[in-house]
């Protein structure tokens, strides 16, 4: 399958943005050499994690396109269909809120990554609820292993990145009005 140049220029800037921008962050040299700030370390493996994660939910959105489409024909299928895709899609809009807010260094970046995190249990619950309501089928027919599975596996690992969010000091420096400020004073 080939892809057209303007896809490869569409990969390029959701790649390439957020990478820059981290990669200026961690250039910059802090006021205090021993605060770690910015982009750097473990915190530069997470933000290229974040920006990424929008890519993910649009592979698993396309990924399950043929999957879609037979459903499209069953009763009731198309309602499951797109209800399936208000939930990815919304939480495509907080995946793609929560890495501007990293971008920009937001202090809200904490909370918004936690939201995220505890988006994901809700999401997968709330899908299985709509496909079992829907059909009328119960949970433990629609709901596989391999989905709990890699459900919980992504919750977890998550867990870990908020844990480091909320323990971490260069996360702590990084996100936080007083170092926002300071910079822009600095910078007049």
């Amino acid at each position: 399958m080939q892809f057209p140049i303007w896809h490869w220029a569409i990969l390029l800037l959701l790649i390439g943005v957020p990478v820059f921008f981290a990669v200026r962050s961690a250039i910059k040299p802090s006021r205090n050499p021993v605060d770690p700030v910015g982009f750097g370390g473990w915190l530069m493996l997470l933000a290229i994690g974040q920006a990424l994660s929008p890519l993910r939910t649009l592979a698993e959105m396309g990924a399950s396109r043929e999957g879609y489409s037979q459903l499209m024909l069953v009763p009731n299928g198309p309602m499951v269909v797109y209800g399936e895709i208000a939930l990815l899609l919304a939480f495509l809009v907080l995946q793609l809120v929560v890495a501007v807010a990293m971008l920009r260094r937001s202090p809200w970046f904490k909370q918004l990554f936690v939201a995220q995190w505890l988006a994901i249990p809700v999401i997968f619950i709330l899908d299985a609820a709509l496909v079992s309501t829907v059909f009328g089928v119960p949970v433990g027919q629609v709901v596989t292993g391999n989905a709990i599975a890699t459900s919980t596996a992504s919750f977890v690992l998550a867990g870990l990145w908020v844990a480091y969010v909320y323990r971490s000091v260069r996360v702590r420096n990084t996100f936080t009005r007083i170092r926002a400020s300071t910079e822009v004073a600095n910078a007049s």
